[in-house]
Parts: structure tokens; sequence; C-alpha cells
């Protein structure tokens, strides 16, 4: 059966969020380690690359961990794939006169569009888009690993 609704969001960014809707933080989550995993070999070098960009400051915010290697590295690949159709457009444009005539769009348009979809579904579940960083507070405790924390931050009580 399909999940309704909006899907939940991770806890470390509802932590980084200051947990603006007031729901509970689920206590029983997996807390996997925040270790970055290593790059994997397999991956193209231009995602290699986004994965060399980017892996530092998501490790650093909590939001990547050892065990969300498939994850990254989907977004990284699906990134690189991305910015090669957009190059080739670039380069070429995009419509091409067929040898009976007729003006058709190029693949790379609709290869572009789909990658950019799918980078933009990876970047969702890590926290990258403009909207969700926006409600990002770096400064904010994990208050859900120390109750003493928890105190503290809300003031007394």
């Amino acid at each position: 059966m399909a999940q309704r609704g909006r899907k939940p969001k991770p806890t470390a960014i509802k932590v980084l969020e200051g947990n603006p809707g007031k729901r509970d933080i689920n206590k029983h989550e997996p807390k996997p380690k925040k270790q970055a995993p290593r790059c994997p070999t397999w991956l193209e070098p231009e995602a290699k690359k986004e994965w060399r960009r980017m892996v530092k400051q998501l490790e650093q915010l909590g939001l990547l961990t050892e065990i969300d290697m498939a994850a990254f590295a989907g977004y990284c690949q699906a990134y690189a794939r991305w910015k090669e159709a957009e190059e080739f457009i670039t380069k070429h444009g995009t419509i091409v006169k067929t040898p009976s005539g007729y003006w058709q769009q190029v693949p790379q348009v609709s290869i572009a569009q789909t990658y950019l979809k799918l980078m933009n579904r990876f970047c969702e579940q890590f926290g990258l888009t403009p909207s969700s960083r926006s409600r990002i507070v770096a400064d904010t405790p994990d208050i859900t690993e120390d109750p003493m924390e928890l105190v503290l931050f809300k003031g007394g009580g």
C-alpha cells in the first residue's frame, strides 16, 4: 500500500530547521555515524567532482552518513549526466533538421529534463533546495541526543 501525504522529512533536517512543525522527533530513528561514505570508483569523472565538491559540507551538517552512499551517488551521477546533456545543448542547440527536412528536438533536451528532475528529488532528500536551505539554522544544537541540551535549548523548561 502506498504512503499517503507528504514524505516524512529526515530528522536531521527537522533539527537543523528548528522543528518548525513542533511535531515529536523520532527518538528511535536509526542514527548512523555522521561520516561520509567513500566515493564509489564506478562514478563518472564529473560525478566524482560533484561528490568531492559537496561531501564535506553535507557531512559537517550531519546530512550525509556512511549508509547514504547509494542515494548520494545517485545524485552525483544524475548531476554528471544532466551537465553532459546541457553542455551538448549549449554547443549544438536544441533542434536539428532531419534528412527528410523536418525540424526535430535533439534527444539531449529530454535527457537533460529527466536528469534535472531526478537530481532535484535527490536534492530534496539531502536538504539541498533553496527553500529547504532557507529554513535551516546551522547553529541549532542536536537536542535529540542530550536531555540537558533540550532543557537549555528550550530555556529551562
